[in-house]
């Protein structure tokens, strides 16, 4: 590892194969805590290049746990998190808002680091059994239209790493990960990201898949539509600015998002808003959300139509039925 961070600290960059190789042998366990802390440390300090992403991507997807759901047309929606903002889990209840209008949801998530609480600390907190035994998800596809995917039980590299993670506490390239290696693949993809630096790296990437996606910022650093200014979108029919007046909505002041201090906090309002029970801000949020991922499903539809798609899903508690399926699972 000495003379991988030697080459760090002089400011040189990795090619695509140096990553992947780099990644692979961290999941394997062969660099102590503190080589590894340092390694993740130097990509906080300097920005990652598209090599070395990808290089990493790929070394993520080699190692994992695939998993066939056997269902052609899935979607996640997934933000890289580490925008600091601490929001409640917004991609999590839009995707059981999509599952609840009759889509099929691959969600990979994993515990919060950078900030309080991950979609894994709630699904945990409220019940949800990890696994990663590709029949039990496949009954969560049939019965909720929704499966979980808990990242650490499919990546053995985010296991190796996570105690590491944890103790650091800041955003790290594995945030930056974590929303391009779902083990399931899906076909369909809404992903959020923090900075447009890294929007832009995701849509040169994504643009040589086979996949339907929106990459989305917020133009204030959050990593999904925040609903408190614009945002830009990254997709197959290229790069948009969206307004908030252009999708009927006027701006929110960031308080009316922020999540709870504690992980029983972030459930409360988690079943909340599946509940009815949440504020006008929240539930618009979310649904905002699920509509861009419906759209990224059914490009020819209107936002409106998907928003009126996802609303529907919400207030007649189908996607409260998709969770409590999932849980009874």
């Amino acid at each position: 590892m000495k003379p991988i961070l030697n080459h760090l600290f002089e400011n040189k960059t990795l090619t695509r194969e140096q990553a992947r190789d780099i990644l692979t042998l961290i999941s394997q366990g062969l660099y102590n805590n503190s080589q590894m802390a340092a390694f993740m440390t130097a990509y906080c300090m300097r920005n990652i290049t598209v090599n070395e992403l990808e290089g990493f991507r790929d070394a993520m997807l080699e190692l994992c746990l695939a998993i066939d759901l056997e269902s052609g047309d899935l979607i996640d929606l997934c933000g890289t998190g580490g925008d600091g903002k601490d929001t409640f889990n917004i991609s999590t209840l839009a995707s059981f808002v999509v599952a609840g209008a009759g889509y099929k949801v691959a969600k990979h998530g994993n515990y919060g680091v950078s900030s309080g609480c991950g979609s894994s600390n709630v699904m945990e907190y409220l019940g949800y059994q990890f696994t990663n035994n590709a029949d039990a998800l496949r009954r969560s596809i049939d019965t909720a239209n929704i499966c979980f995917l808990h990242a650490p039980l499919f990546h053995p590299a985010m296991k190796t790493v996570a105690p590491i993670r944890k103790e650091l506490g800041v955003k790290t390239f594995f945030n930056m990960l974590g929303p391009m290696v779902n083990p399931a693949m899906p076909k369909n993809q809404l992903v959020g990201v923090y900075n447009l630096e890294l929007a832009r790296m995701y849509a040169y990437l994504y643009q040589r898949s086979d996949r339907k996606y929106t990459i989305l910022n917020a133009l204030d650093g959050y990593d999904e539509i925040s609903l408190t200014c614009d945002f830009k979108t990254f997709s197959v029919d290229g790069e948009k600015i969206n307004t908030l007046k252009s999708i009927g909505f006027e701006r929110i002041d960031p308080s009316a998002i922020t999540g709870g201090n504690t992980v029983s906090e972030s459930a409360a309002i988690f079943m909340q808003v599946l509940m009815g029970d949440c504020t006008t801000a929240q539930s618009n949020v979310v649904l905002a959300n699920a509509a861009l991922a419906i759209k990224t499903i059914n490009p020819q539809n209107s936002f409106g139509d998907c928003f009126y798609e996802a609303e529907n899903s919400l207030l007649s508690k189908k996607a409260l039925a998709s969770f409590k399926n999932l849980l009874d699972n």
